[in-house]
């Protein structure tokens, strides 16, 4: 026959129970504050497999693994711009053991340039930490005359006719490249493609007469001697290519919104998981193996708290939604 229990572990328990069936009435799984992780941790990066933010991501993992004493599991979908990976993650369950490494347009442009799209980036989503800023970058062939963005239009102009790379439809570079059309007049026509690389090698090609390009493959080309940088997107110059000014700098406005790389887990994920993961992401973000990565990569190392994180995506939101009308480009 069991023991009587005292009263006070009898109090415990109740509250404990208690607990668990509020969690499990909000689909969440009662979670200690010491139990977790207790399972490997699936973290799932914007793009492809081998990609540059998959790459980001499993050094992200693998010191998560460190601190956290559990294996994280790098599982790309890639897919629509982002929208496979991040409609996944907005409906698994909000119990700390699936995670998202994304860019801004998952969260910005896609939701405000597709009609239908399976997920709020609000209400869906916990932010965690934004771990770095960057931005897209304007380049043309090493050969081509022009040095610099004034000198560009008016090459350009004189040319009648320029082609410019992206990455795809509504990303940033394609609405970048459509509000500097309209602003200077260029004679600018779009040309969309899978990847960078793609477009990159039909412009040394002599197929596209200009491109975009994130800062780490501009840096590595430029090395190569085989391009020219003449601008970059974002409030900021970049560590690694110190001497590329910004848009803002050379004249131009509405250029100096940031794109970002930030950590998210789904919503309503319990504030134990939060206390255990947060820390652990910025103090990451602050190694020296994290920050040389992301420097690498052409990306400006933060390490923003939540609520700093969710107010700066409320506030961008409307600006996203003002550069998406200035530049002309309309829902799919």
């Amino acid at each position: 026959m069991p023991l009587p229990q005292p009263p006070d572990i009898r109090r415990r328990r109740l509250l404990r129970d208690a607990s668990g069936a509020a969690l499990a009435l909000w689909g969440l799984d009662a979670v200690a504050d010491d139990s977790y992780p207790s399972r490997p941790i699936r973290l799932v990066p914007f793009g492809t497999a081998g990609g540059p933010i998959d790459a980001i991501a499993r050094v992200y993992g693998e010191a998560m693994k460190q601190r956290l004493g559990q294996t994280v599991i790098v599982d790309a979908k890639p897919g629509a711009s982002g929208i496979v990976a991040a409609d996944f993650v907005a409906k698994a369950p909000p119990d700390g053991y699936t995670l998202m490494l994304t860019l801004s347009l998952t969260h910005t442009t896609v939701p405000l340039l597709q009609q239908k799209v399976p997920y709020d980036p609000v209400r869906d989503f916990q932010p965690l930490t934004k771990i770095a800023t960057g931005g897209p970058m304007f380049v043309v062939p090493a050969g081509a005359p022009p040095n610099n963005l004034r000198e560009f239009v008016e090459w350009a102009k004189a040319k009648g006719r320029v082609t410019y790379g992206t990455w795809g439809n509504g990303s940033a570079a394609h609405l970048f490249g459509e509000l500097f059309k309209r602003q200077t007049g260029a004679p600018l026509e779009h040309v969309p493609y899978k990847g960078e690389a793609a477009a990159h090698l039909d412009m040394f090609g002599g197929v596209l007469d200009t491109a975009w390009a994130n800062p780490a493959t501009a840096r590595t080309h430029l090395q190569a001697g085989k391009i020219k940088v003449l601008g970059i997107v974002g409030s900021r110059r970049v560590g690694t290519i110190p001497s590329v000014p910004t848009f803002t700098e050379q004249g131009f406005e509405g250029f100096g919104l940031d794109s970002w790389m930030g950590f998210f887990a789904p919503a309503r994920t319990p504030p134990a998981v939060l206390d255990r993961l947060v820390p652990t992401l910025r103090e990451i973000t602050q190694s020296t193996e994290a920050r040389n990565k992301l420097l690498d990569m052409g990306f400006e190392p933060l390490g923003s708290t939540p609520d700093e994180f969710a107010n700066g995506l409320k506030a961008e939101f409307p600006v996203w939604a003002a550069l998406v009308k200035a530049a002309g480009v309309t829902p799919e």
